[in-house]
């Protein structure tokens, strides 16, 4: 069984639905990121870090896993799915892995904190992490222009990238012109398992989300 530590973030929906994806039995925890929950002392002891989503799994000796991608390779990998064996193969899903983990999350991340939650508007931030995000969207959207998914098979890497091209919304990126894009996120968002994880927990409306960022940031 594995213990799910996590919250309605993307990082914490990519492991969700993977787990979905997966079909592994998870018991989940659902953090209150507002109330501090994860700088706790038994939180970090699962997670140095302070940060969701994180697991045990206590199957392999109660072994604790944190980092979202991380977390994605160590299940693929156990469960010898959604990822290749082959080295190639693997390394291609790793690639565009590490694509969304160094690019993709951390600017639409700033987008969000800049357009969303910081106390003042800075335009030119704001304007950075916008283009940048937008830019990386159109990396995707080329990629995927003579490829259904990002690394041959449906993998981790399509799940981690979707996690956070979909809320594109959220920091007011526009997709117009994304044509690939949109075709892959509708196909990925309408499989079963990635509806399900996406309710693992579910997302809070937009008020709280914006109150919840705001005391993290202070």
């Amino acid at each position: 069984m594995i213990e799910l530590y996590t919250a309605a973030t993307p990082n914490g929906y990519k492991v969700s639905i993977t787990l979905e994806e997966l079909g592994l039995p998870y018991n989940l925890h659902a953090i209150d990121l507002s109330s501090g929950a994860q700088k706790e002392p038994w939180f970090l002891a699962i997670n140095p870090n302070g940060r969701i989503p994180a697991i045990i799994d206590r199957e392999n000796d109660n072994f604790a896993v944190f980092e979202s991608g991380a977390i994605m390779l160590y299940l693929a990998e156990r469960a010898g799915r959604l990822i290749p064996a082959d080295e190639k193969g693997r390394s291609l899903v790793v690639q565009w892995l590490m694509f969304q983990m160094g690019g993709l999350g951390p600017m639409m991340g700033q987008a969000n904190v800049f357009t969303r939650y910081f106390p003042e508007q800075i335009p030119a931030a704001i304007e950075r992490y916008r283009r940048e995000s937008r830019r990386l969207l159109e990396v995707l959207d080329g990629r995927l222009a003579d490829n259904e998914y990002l690394a041959g098979d449906y993998s981790i890497a399509d799940i981690a990238n979707f996690a956070w091209a979909r809320i594109h919304e959220w920091p007011e990126i526009s997709i117009d012109g994304l044509d690939h894009l949109k075709r892959w996120m509708d196909a990925i968002a309408a499989r079963p398992a990635v509806e399900r994880g996406l309710q693992a927990p579910p997302r809070a409306d937009a008020e709280k989300i914006v109150e919840g960022a705001r005391k993290i940031l202070a």
